[in-house]
C-alpha cells in the first residue's frame, strides 16, 4: 500500500475505533486493547485487495459481536450460579421443616425470601439482554455488508454515490450496472426461500471473483444488484457485462439434487459530471427496464 492509502486506514481505523467505545457504557481499556491486537492480526493477514476494500476498516472492528457475545455468556453464567445458590437455599428450607415441626410463619417468610431473590435476579438478566439486543441491533445497521451475500449493502452505496456525485469534477470515468435475476419469484415459489437465498449467495460469489479490485459489488435490494466499474469505457463497459451473462447462464446451481439454471438482464450507465445518486439509478434501471422488456437474459445500456 500507499502512504497516503496507509494513514487513510489508521484515520479509518480510528474512527471506527471511537465510535465503538463512544457508544458502550463502560468501556475498559482492555477492550480497547483487544480491538488493536486482533486488528493487527487482520492488517498482517489481508491481502492487497482486502486493504483497498472501502469496508475493510470498519470489518476490523466487527469484533465488537464477539465482545457482546461474550458479554451475554458471562451475564448468563453470573445468573445461572446466583440462581444455583438460591436453589440449595430451597433445599435447605425443605431440609429443616423435615428435621423439626413444622413452623409455617418461619417457612412462609423464607419461600418469600427465595422468590424475591429469584425475581429480582430473573429482572436483572432481561435487562442486561434488553441492553445487548440493542447494541448488536446497532452494529448492524452500521455495518456496510449484506448479511446474506456479504457484498457491500445499500447502505454503503447510498455513502459511496454522495462522495462521488459530492465531487464537482470527476477525472475518470465509471459505469454503474443494475443487474436483476431473471424469473426470481418462479424460483422461490418452486424451491423455497431457502433456495432463493443460494442463488443469490452464487450471483454473488461470481461478482465478487470476476470483477477487478477497484470495481465495488452492492446488493442493492431483493434480487438486484448494483455493480460501480471504475476507469472503464463503453465497450469495456460491454465486454465486462457480456462476460457476467455468460458466466451466470453457463453455471449450474445444484439444489437438493436439481441443477438450477439461471439467467439475469443487466441495465448500464455511464457517469456524467452533474449526475445525482437518483439520476445515476434512475437511468440505470430504465436501461434494465429496455433489457427485461427486450427478453431478459441480456444488456441494456442508457448512455446520457
Amino acid at each position: 500500500m500507499q502512504k497516503d492509502e496507509l494513514i487513510s486506514l489508521t484515520n479509518k481505523m480510528c474512527k471506527e475505533l471511537l465510535s465503538i467505545i463512544d457508544e458502550q457504557e463502560g468501556a475498559t481499556k482492555e477492550q480497547v486493547a483487544n480491538y488493536l491486537q486482533e486488528s493487527a492480526q487482520l492488517i498482517l493477514s489481508a491481502t492487497d485487495q482486502d486493504m483497498n476494500s472501502t469496508g475493510f476498516a470498519e470489518s476490523l472492528f466487527q469484533n465488537a459481536y464477539k465482545d457482546i457475545a461474550k458479554k451475554s455468556l458471562s451475564s448468563y453464567a453470573d445468573t445461572n450460579e446466583k440462581i444455583s445458590k438460591l436453589t440449595k437455599m430451597h433445599e435447605r428450607t425443605l431440609l429443616e421443616c423435615n428435621a423439626q415441626h413444622i413452623d409455617l410463619p418461619s417457612i412462609t417468610t423464607k419461600f418469600d425470601e427465595i422468590q424475591s431473590h429469584m425475581s429480582d435476579e430473573v429482572k436483572k438478566a432481561n435487562e442486561i439482554i434488553t441492553q445487548l439486543t440493542t447494541q448488536v441491533r446497532t452494529l448492524e445497521e452500521k455495518s456496510n455488508l449484506d448479511s446474506l451475500t456479504k457484498v457491500f449493502n445499500r447502505r454503503a452505496l447510498s455513502s459511496y454515490l454522495n462522495n462521488i456525485c459530492s465531487t464537482k469534477k470527476l477525472s475518470y470515468e465509471f459505469h454503474m450496472l443494475i443487474l436483476d435475476i431473471d424469473d426470481f419469484k418462479n424460483i422461490n415459489d418452486k424451491y423455497g426461500h431457502v433456495a432463493g437465498d443460494k442463488v443469490l449467495i452464487f450471483i454473488a460469489n461470481i461478482l465478487k471473483k470476476t470483477l477487478r479490485d477497484g470495481d465495488k459489488v452492492f446488493r442493492y435490494g431483493g434480487e438486484e444488484f448494483i455493480l460501480i466499474l471504475n476507469r472503464i469505457d463503453d465497450a469495456h463497459c460491454k465486454k465486462i457485462a457480456n462476460r457476467l451473462l455468460d458466466l451466470v447462464r453457463g453455471n449450474k446451481l445444484i439444489y437438493k439434487g436439481d441443477g438450477l439454471r439461471v439467467t439475469m438482464s443487466i441495465g448500464a450507465t455511464r457517469y456524467s459530471n452533474g449526475d445525482t445518486p437518483d439520476s445515476l439509478i434512475a437511468r440505470a434501471d430504465k436501461a434494465l427496464y429496455k433489457a427485461k422488456d427486450g427478453g431478459k437474459n441480456q444488456m441494456y445500456a442508457e448512455i446520457k
